[in-house]
């Protein structure tokens, strides 16, 4: 005889709550656990500072009359300076070439005269007294290159009839501690180069090279020399005639005063150098 097949029972509606009792459960042993941490046996805290006091051998005043490590294991380091030197020592301490009993030789603006008067004279003897041009300015001493005469067009390296000329104008300012400025210019001639994509980058690479070719000379400090471009925005004659580019393409050697900075604007007795437009 067949059995009789038991009716299928109903879902359980009610099993959420094991679910709900094993929550529960956690919640209530993490409180627990919370409020006996929050519990500190005094006694016991007092105890385990002691050992750790006595361990290291540390009195009450926090000082420890004990040695960690022997003093036969530590070697002692010597001291080394390896502070950078300061900027402003370059401009007090110079080379052998540039002391006079112990101190700098800062050319002053009487000596700038004396320079500017020996250079034009050493300039017009070799000829290039058409292709330099020699002055006083604000700053201190300006000799300003024309660079039509020393470099080719649309070209940043200098030509070789440019050794003589610069070789003498190193001889006359390596005496001297002063700073030098090297200033690029050129006129607002469009540029199509494919090495330079503007007169910006045409006239700091003239400058640069100007500024190799007086560092290579003898007893001339590489660390006085800076470099700065200014493209065609620094002119100092009109740009509508060939005479007035031929002026402001050059490049500027400025023997600094004492005081001078290459951030200051100046008027020379060559021109005036007019401010760039406002960007």
């Amino acid at each position: 005889m067949a059995r009789k097949k038991q009716p299928e029972k109903g879902p359980n509606h009610e099993r959420w709550l094991v679910s709900y009792g094993d929550f529960i459960t956690l919640l209530f042993a993490v409180f627990v656990t919370l409020y006996a941490m929050s519990q500190i046996d005094i006694q016991k805290f007092d105890e385990v500072a002691a050992s750790y006091r006595d361990a290291f051998s540390v009195t009450s005043s926090g000082q420890t009359d004990k040695k960690l490590i022997p003093k036969t294991d530590v070697i002692s380091i010597p001291q080394v300076n390896i502070s950078p030197i300061p900027y402003a020592q370059y401009r007090t301490t110079p080379s052998a070439a540039n002391r006079q009993d112990g101190k700098a030789l800062f050319a002053s603006k009487e000596d700038c005269r004396a320079i500017m008067e020996a250079l034009r004279k050493k300039l017009a003897a070799i000829g290039a007294a058409g292709s330099v041009n020699v002055s006083m300015g604000a700053r201190g001493l300006v000799v300003a290159l024309q660079s039509s005469a020393f470099f080719e067009p649309g070209k940043g390296t200098l030509n070789a009839a440019s050794s003589r000329v610069l070789t003498l104008i190193a001889g006359s300012l390596s005496p001297y501690a002063n700073l030098i400025s090297c200033e690029g210019h050129t006129d607002d001639t469009p540029l199509s180069s494919p090495v330079f994509s503007s007169n910006w980058e045409l006239s700091a690479a003239r400058a640069a090279s100007v500024a190799h070719s007086l560092a290579e000379n003898d007893n001339f400090q590489p660390e006085r020399l800076s470099i700065s471009g200014y493209g065609q925005y620094r002119p100092v004659a009109d740009n509508n005639s060939e005479e007035g580019r031929q002026q402001n393409g050059r490049v500027e050697i400025i023997l600094l005063d004492k005081g001078g900075s290459v951030r200051e604007e100046t008027t020379g007795e060559s021109g005036t150098i007019r401010q760039p437009p406002p960007l």
